[in-house]
């Protein structure tokens, strides 16, 4: 007689689910939607033909308390044994990521995942505009950015900024001083359909047109550095400018800043969390962040 046995990503939600005792906390601790923790918990209970939970608070029901035993005890023999699996051959990752966040974000932190996940190697594919979506169509994982509104594929937010204008010492020596916001009138300001100005003229109740002349940019990266060559007054992110902040080539004009309306997801196929390579990476990186 078959045995049909649930698959492992329902025992996975599961044990999540009656360990957090929310669909919310236990989709992003899976790194999943929490459309797909309630599937998964529905198809396993089909499978087994009882309920495991209670629905009003998500407390197992007496069959529930006596298969999640079961499970953890199976799921506990399961992580003892790929050590040695894993030293048997080395996995690939394909990871599609912008060429700013790399460097300013991803770069300073990834000798941690190397040392966590050494039979790991890291691919990394450019995605040169990534509020178009422009994806490479064969990565594993993607890191958007964007409004976050994928219907396309799976996702969780990786990290929201904040947006103040910026300019390098020199720049503002021969153009300031920047005193108050009507100080930029008149100031070349760089511009990205990555990061509008509109943004912050609004926050500021300034009833400004977003600039249409000036120099524009597709990567902050490119516009960081036009301002760090005293070009103009960016608008920039501070934690992707952190780097030029760093190094003194580019300095805050004033102290408040203004939540970016984009941000960066962690973006990946249905399916491609059940990898561990691409499980291991996303749970690294959303704490890392």
């Amino acid at each position: 007689m078959a045995i049909r046995i649930p698959p492992i990503q329902c025992l996975l939600t599961f044990e999540a689910l009656a360990r957090l005792r929310s669909v919310t906390q236990a989709a992003e601790e899976l790194h999943v939607t929490p459309s797909a923790v309630s599937h998964r918990v529905k198809q396993l209970e089909q499978i087994l033909g009882t309920p495991l939970f209670a629905r009003a608070d998500f407390s197992l029901t007496p069959e529930g308390v006596e298969y999640l035993a079961h499970v953890c005890d199976g799921l506990a023999t399961l992580q003892k044994f790929p050590s040695s699996a894993r030293g048997s051959g080395r996995r690939k990752l394909k990871l599609a990521v912008t060429s700013t966040f790399a460097r300013s974000i991803l770069m300073p932190r990834l000798k941690q995942f190397a040392q966590l996940h050494p039979e790991v190697d890291l691919v990394l594919h450019q995605v040169s505009i990534p509020k178009l979506d422009v994806v490479a169509e064969d990565a594993d994982l993607t890191i958007r950015f964007g409004v976050g509104r994928y219907t396309d594929v799976e996702h969780v937010c990786l990290l929201k900024d904040e947006v103040t204008p910026m300019a390098s010492p020199e720049f503002i020596a021969e153009h300031g001083p920047f005193e108050n916001t009507q100080d930029l009138q008149g100031v070349p300001l760089l511009c990205s359909p990555l990061e509008p100005w509109r943004t912050w003229f609004a926050a500021h109740e300034l009833d400004w047109p977003e600039p249409s002349d000036g120099s524009q940019f597709n990567d902050v990266g490119l516009m960081c550095d036009a301002a760090a060559y005293h070009l103009g007054v960016a608008l920039v992110r501070l934690k992707l400018g952190a780097p030029w902040l760093q190094n003194g080539t580019l300095v805050r004009l004033f102290d408040r800043t203004v939540p970016s309306p984009h941000a960066h997801y962690l973006c990946w196929r249905p399916g491609n969390m059940d990898r561990w390579e691409c499980a291991a990476f996303a749970d690294w990186i959303t704490k890392a962040l």
